[in-house]
């Protein structure tokens, strides 16, 4: 294999069309996927034009971001934190085997004392930086490292990167960047609160040196592009600074190599989250299976470079590391680079360890030649740095700050590099901000339509209706009606997914005969009965950062319509529910920075010391999952902790849709489906019942639906843990999604209509209790609804801001009364049920009749 890139069919560039693509690199205009791979191949005074162009569009980035002239790097340390690894990467000589360490007198791991040590000496030469590196999931191949972790405490690889990580933190003042290789959207919810930055090569997007024999990544999965991909992808969601970048010269083509700086882009450009890119020759190194493989010229590394600048744009920090390149540092920065990387006065490249950093004063020297100034920047970027939340997290942002040049960014010269504590909030945070919210939404309305970082928080909305119109318009079905009728009227559990599609366009009076027949199937499975729950909804905060884009409910601490409740609030509301008949209540709240991973636990506790014999129904699928990475318990765990402190139940919401497709759309940074299918089914398996929930009408399509019932028949078949299916319809009116001009302005009412249908046909007869929404839907919307086949009302809620912050029009509670006329509009008998659909006691249905649901004074709904 030739480590020279060619094109596909080994041919070099006319040289028109060098000059056509050369121009259009002078003009500033945006370069295509061909113009790029013609670019890469550019040399001589081609190159010469190519760089001078990179460069005005470098120095252009640097003038806007304040630091005109200025080539930036960080002083760090290097620790291996282990040279295990689960991959064979065919030219590496980090990864080692356990054999080799232990003739070395090494561990399977560096100890805690290493990397101490390490650290501490670091930050007596004036270090801000530590590199965290290591082998990817090593437990997962060696079992020498499966026993180091468990003998030494900690769950994974990832649990020990978490614990070392805080201990650098508090005992050296360091900040930890780190590259443990692909992580999941979990672990970036475990590292995130204990890191500055994080970061992995891309390398390549080129499969096929993945997966043919001989290929450099061949026997290695987590080199596998899409796999480093999503890796990118879930670091943007989860709004973590991450470093990534190019491999080249490893037998990749040039039309490869420009596809991998395109797809680079693109993550760029959809979260914003791409801190630098790092542009990286490849080297030949002895014992390794690649040593015959000639090293990437510097010419290849150039053009790489200023073509990365041109496709990156003027924002982006474009890195080469000057440990490779032979003090060729000039053409470096005349090609378009703005930063050396980390440089270490003390470890050694330990990844190309035959090649020593150089001296900081040599960089100095020869960026000044260049005209340029070296600062030192931190682990994370200046830009990340003076935004803040939600980059970093609030345990993490002292850290930063005590090295931070506050009006720069950059690394403050004159700080002292010192430990400072790490510790999780103890407590919710103390009562603030607009706490009667839940009244006031209805009296007064919200203080204005968006929240204040609307532009930033929610990733490039072009990208996105880029993204939905790839998608195209849901395709219409022409199967047999009268055929999926006929089925469904037989029976349901037959319906095929032509069929189920089918009906889910029906329209007409295709639509009163699918209506009909999913009434009958409602009717033979739970009777004529509408149940309701005498319920008050309690939502503690809605101080949040995930970026759901699809939700009006959540504010930055420093919005008008922010709040958050204290722990004797949150008791005082359910006491308050209990005198008025509730026999539950259901908590749910923002993914508050400053919230502890324990506070749940606190609420749980704090409602059922004061209301002993009311249900809790609280905490959604990404409040557990927030919870426990917090807390680095594992989902299993914090749910019997949970449990423990007094939760009877879990909301099946943050479901949305599950398909991940639709789901980042939707959403920057909430959970994957796996992970709420993850956790609604250890909920269950723990004695801990959920409903189940699909909110519909905005970027999603009738197979998106279908999809997501067939999901949720299979965990219920499984698990039996669901308790009701929720319709939700999407309330676009103060939607940012909406807003945004992506996302339909919600279901139609003939959707609802078959929604609710298909619901009761492809659950049946797994779930038997379908929900509608009346606070979605209003009173007449909701009794059509039940004639459609759904059987339950929901709850009075006593507060609803969620929906109303959306701009539902249908008030914030219903009394007891209001629930009982809607299941008489349409013509059927009430009962008021628990939360898991058993008798309720006497004395609850004594105290809700007298009550009639209401609370206290409680205002009305204004019209």
């Amino acid at each position: 294999m030739d480590a020279t890139a060619m094109d596909a069919a080994g041919n070099p560039p006319t040289a028109n069309a060098m000059r056509r693509a050369l121009r259009r690199a002078r003009d500033g205009v945006a370069l295509d996927l061909t113009e790029a791979s013609v670019l890469l191949q550019a040399r001589g005074e081609d190159l010469a034009d190519l760089c001078a162009s990179a460069a005005r569009v470098r120095d252009a980035g640097l003038e806007a971001a304040g630091r005109p002239g200025v080539i930036t790097y960080s002083k760090s340390v290097f620790i291996p934190l282990t040279r295990l690894c689960r991959d064979k990467c065919h030219y590496c000589t980090f990864a080692t085997v356990p054999g080799k360490l232990r003739r070395a007198g090494h561990g399977m791991f560096m100890s805690p004392d290493e990397v101490l040590e390490v650290a501490r000496r670091g930050a007596e030469l004036g270090c801000k930086e530590a590199l965290i590196t290591l082998g990817d999931k090593p437990e997962d191949r060696w079992p020498e490292a499966r026993e180091w972790l468990d003998a030494h405490g900690y769950d994974d690889t990832v649990a020990y990167v978490r614990a070392m990580s805080i201990r650098i933190l508090e005992e050296t003042g360091l900040l930890p960047h780190l590259n443990p290789g692909v992580l999941g959207w979990t672990d970036f919810q475990r590292l995130k609160p204990v890191s500055a930055s994080m970061g992995m090569m891309l390398e390549t997007t080129a499969t096929r040196l993945w997966s043919e024999p001989g290929g450099p990544h061949y026997g290695s999965p987590d080199k596998e592009p899409a796999v480093r991909l999503r890796v990118l992808e879930d670091a943007g969601r989860s709004s973590v600074p991450f470093t990534s970048g190019l491999l080249i010269g490893i037998g990749e083509t040039y039309e490869e190599r420009a596809e991998s700086l395109f797809a680079l882009r693109k993550v760029s450009r959809t979260y914003h989250g791409v801190q630098e890119l790092i542009l990286q020759n490849f080297r030949a190194k002895p014992d390794t299976a690649m040593r015959g493989m000639p090293d990437a010229e510097l010419d290849e590394l150039v053009a790489t470079v200023a073509v990365a600048r041109h496709l990156m744009g003027p924002a982006a920090c474009l890195q080469a590391p000057p440990n490779l390149v032979d003090g060729e540092y000039a053409r470096l920065i005349a090609a378009g680079v703005d930063d050396w990387g980390g440089v270490s006065p003390l470890t050694p490249d330990h990844v190309n360890p035959e090649r020593p950093w150089p001296q900081i004063d040599r960089l100095a020297e020869q960026s000044a030649a260049a005209g340029f100034e070296l600062r030192e920047r931190l682990a994370v970027y200046p830009e990340y740095v003076l935004r803040g939340e939600p980059w970093l997290d609030p345990r993490v942002l002292p850290h930063v700050r005590a090295l931070a040049d506050p009006a720069t960014g950059l690394a403050n010269p004159d700080a002292v590099v010192r430990g400072l504590p790490w510790q999780e909030p103890e407590d919710l945070p103390e009562s603030y901000g607009r706490t009667d919210l839940h009244t006031a939404v209805d009296t007064e309305g919200r203080t204005g339509d968006r929240r204040a970082d609307f532009e930033d928080v929610y990733g490039d909305w072009e990208v996105l209706r880029e993204q939905v119109l790839a998608q195209g318009a849901p395709e219409r079905l022409a199967g047999d009606l009268r055929e999926a009728l006929a089925v469904a009227a037989d029976d349901p559990e037959k319906l095929t997914d032509d069929h189920a599609l089918a009906l889910f366009h029906a329209d007409g009076p295709a639509l009163d005969a699918l209506c009909r027949i999913a009434d009958d199937v409602r009717r033979d499975a739970v009777g004529d009965e509408v149940t309701y729950c005498v319920t008050r909804n309690i939502n503690f905060t809605n101080v949040c950062y995930t970026g759901c884009r699809f939700c009006a409910f959540a504010q930055r601490r420093t919005d008008a319509d922010a709040y958050t409740l204290s722990l004797e609030q949150v008791a005082d509301r359910a006491a308050q529910a209990w005198e008025v008949g509730a026999t539950e209540v259901c908590m749910q709240g923002g993914i508050h920075p400053d919230l502890p991973g324990t506070a749940y636990f606190d609420i749980a506790r704090a409602v059922k010391e004061r209301v002993p014999g009311i249900h809790v129904h609280a905490f959604s699928p990404m409040e557990v999952v927030n919870g426990a990475t917090r807390t680095g318990l594992s989902i299993r765990e914090w749910l019997q902790r949970a449990k423990e402190a007094g939760l009877d139940s879990i909301p099946g919401t943050a479901a949305e849709i599950l398909d991940d497709d639709v789901r980042w759309v939707l959403t920057k940074g909430k959970l994957p489906a796996a992970t709420w299918v993850e956790v609604v089914s250890t909920a269950h398996e723990l004695g801990l019942r959920s409903s189940s929930t699909m909110m519909y009408g905005h970027v999603d399509t009738p197979r998106h639906w279908l999809g997501h019932l067939r999901l949720l028949a299979e965990i219920q078949q499984r698990t039996g843990g669901f308790t009701e299916f929720v319709t939700l319809p999407f309330i676009h009116t103060n939607a940012p999604v909406y807003l945004a001009g992506i996302a339909r302005p919600g279901p139609t009412a003939r959707d609802n209509r078959a929604v609710v249908a298909m619901a009761r046909l492809l659950l049946h007869p797994h779930i038997r209790n379908i929900q509608t929404s009346w606070v979605k839907l209003g009173a007449e919307g909701a009794a059509e609804m039940l004639r459609s086949g759904a059987n339950d009302l929901g709850g009075t809620l006593m507060e609803e801001t969620i929906s109303r912050m959306a701009g539902s029009s249908y008030g914030s509670y219903k009394s007891v009364r209001d629930l009982q006329a809607i299941a008489e509009a349409a013509g059927r008998p009430h009962r008021q049920r628990t939360t898991l659909y058993g008798e309720v006691p006497p004395e609850r249905l004594a105290a809700a009749l007298a009550s009639d649901g209401h609370l206290p004074k409680l205002l009305p709904v204004l019209d």
